[in-house]
């Protein structure tokens, strides 16, 4: 894993320095473009010595359904031509590091026994701002063997306040 971190920071740090203030939406495309270059069979086609660059990239904007400018256009010819097209999704990862850290934002993970409604994940959301020090991005999974509560992950950092989580701790401090 190290070793597609390595060879994906250069072009996240170069896509990031072309689009600027336009990471926002670059973003999008970004993302769409690496959910394509997830799928198994698209990057078997890529390796193929019978396909051209052109038709993989042809491939890849039809797929994703997405308008490239000329950057992104640029970018995903770059990443085909080189051989990258495994290393896309790392990309993406790292650009959204980028702008998260421009924006002063954090991605974070709310894994809920239940789903949350939007009232509910506003409210969640100023509590966990509060707690963490920062604005957040929240996406909600569910994870029904927490039985209740939430399990939240921004980063590096986890806040546990799940039923499941309790019970452990209960569970060590008598077994100790």
């Amino acid at each position: 894993m190290a070793e597609i971190a390595t060879i994906a920071r250069p072009y996240a740090e170069a896509l990031f320095k072309a689009v600027g203030q336009d990471a926002a939406a670059t973003s999008v495309w970004l993302e769409s473009l690496a959910a394509v270059a997830a799928n198994d069979q698209l990057r078997q086609f890529a390796d193929s010595p019978k396909v051209t660059a052109a038709q993989v990239y042809d491939l890849m904007v039809s797929v994703a359904k997405v308008q490239l400018n000329a950057a992104g256009q640029n970018f995903l010819r770059t990443v085909i031509d080189n051989g990258r097209l495994a290393a896309l999704p790392e990309m993406a990862r790292q650009f959204q590091v980028l702008k998260n850290a421009q924006q002063g934002t954090s991605d974070a993970v709310v894994f809920s026994a239940f789903p949350i409604d939007a009232a509910a994940l506003a409210d969640l959301s100023v509590v966990l701002e509060k707690r963490f020090g920062r604005k957040l991005n929240l996406q909600v999974e569910v994870q029904t063997d927490l039985i209740g509560g939430v399990r939240v992950v921004v980063g590096d950092e986890v806040y546990d306040t799940s039923v499941k989580a309790r019970l452990e701790q209960m569970k060590v401090a008598l077994t100790a």
